[in-house]
Order: structure tokens, then sequence, then C-alpha cells
């Protein structure tokens, strides 16, 4: 699914399933040592996904350890992310002299719980989404908003190295494209030098019971 989203640049791996007793990966089982079965079983996938995708560009398999605020460590040279949720786990990797960045978010295609959508929605988006709605209501599309601020955040993040909160980006959704587009309301200036990030672009699609969103910064 997630493939369908990325540029050619980007090598993406995803499983709907866990291999049943899977070991956690050497030098990342304190990363899971008190969690409960089920997450424990998403971290295990999310992260072999990683390293298969990471095996495609030529690295050997290691640890993916977390950074400062739990995004994966990838190694030198290397812009990704990874996602999972019940149902489903992907990663996405691309060197960095193909794209800057590339943030990919999975969701079950469900109601958000009552009063997230308040807390992540501005209100010119809340609109937005009452439209939807009625046009479309197969996809829970507060659902499908929140998926994309997480894809924006993961691909912002490592550019910024800063927090970017739900009300810092104006999301707008084109239904039929299968786009979005999310304005940046805050300083997007890059820890690295090269243009300030303004507009995040990204894909989403809805199928088998998911909304899955991606973003990626071109260079």
């Amino acid at each position: 699914m997630i493939e369908a989203l990325l540029p050619t640049a980007v090598i993406a791996v995803e499983a709907f399933e866990d291999i049943p007793g899977e070991a956690v990966f050497p030098g990342e089982e304190d990363l899971v040592a008190n969690a409960v079965e089920g997450r424990r079983r998403e971290f295990v996938t999310a992260r072999r996904c990683a390293r298969e995708a990471l095996s495609r560009l030529g690295h050997r398999p290691a640890p993916i350890r977390p950074g400062p605020k739990r995004e994966p460590g990838w190694p030198a040279g290397v812009a990704g992310s990874i996602t999972h949720c019940a149902g489903y786990r992907a990663a996405a990797v691309a060197p960095v002299d193909a794209v800057a960045g590339v943030g990919i978010d999975a969701e079950p295609n469900g109601p958000l719980p009552d009063g997230v959508e308040e807390s992540i929605a501005l209100p010119a988006e809340r609109a937005m989404l009452a439209d939807l709605a009625r046009a479309r209501p197969a996809t829970h599309w507060g659902r499908l908003l929140f998926s994309a601020k997480e894809s924006v955040y993961k691909a912002w993040y490592p550019l910024t190295g800063r927090w970017l909160g739900f009300e810092d980006a104006h999301l707008t959704i084109d239904a039929d494209a299968g786009t979005f587009r999310a304005q940046l309301l805050v300083d997007g200036s890059r820890t690295g030098g090269g243009p300030p990030l303004t507009v995040l672009s990204g894909r989403f699609l809805s199928a088998r019971g998911l909304v899955v969103t991606a973003v990626t910064v071109l260079n």
C-alpha cells in the first residue's frame, strides 16, 4: 500500500501480519523490555521491515535505536520513517541525495476517540472534514487528517530538529486526487541549511480497513 504513495527513489517494505515468536533484534531488547505482547510484535515486525528496506540500499542489518524524540536513528546518509498500527507495519527509506525527507503513517479507518478531532484540527480543517464526510462517508476523514499530520511531522522533525504541533500545520485534502497539502504556520528553517519548509505535500489512500499517508520532501 505505502509504496504506491512514494516516489521510486524511496524503498518501502510493509507487512500485514507478524511472524509468531519472532525474536527482538539484538541491541533493541531494552526498547520493548516492558512492552505488552501486542506492542512488542508491532515493534519487531516494523523494525524488520526497516532493516529489509535498508538492505536494499546496501546496509548490513543493525539495531535501529531511537533518537531524542523517539524517532528511528537511521544510518548516515539515509532518510526514513516507520509506522505500525493494528494489522499493518511499514518502513520507508531513501538516500538523502535522492530525497531530503520522508514521513509515513498508517491508522485504522475508524472514528477518532471523542474529543480528539477538536484537539488536532484547526477550525477551517474541521469544516473541510465535515464536507468530506458528507460527500465520501466510507473514509473517516478525521482519522486521515490525524495520519497526514503524523506523516508531516515525521518528515519535518529530522530536517528541523523542532517539534511541530497539530495546530502548526493547516491541511487541505483533495479527495479526488488522493493528495493533501500542509501549509506550515511556524518557522521552517532547516538545521542543515537549504530552503525553509513552508509547504509539505503528501498522498493518501484508504483500503483494507486502513488509511495510509506519506510525505516526501524533495531536494
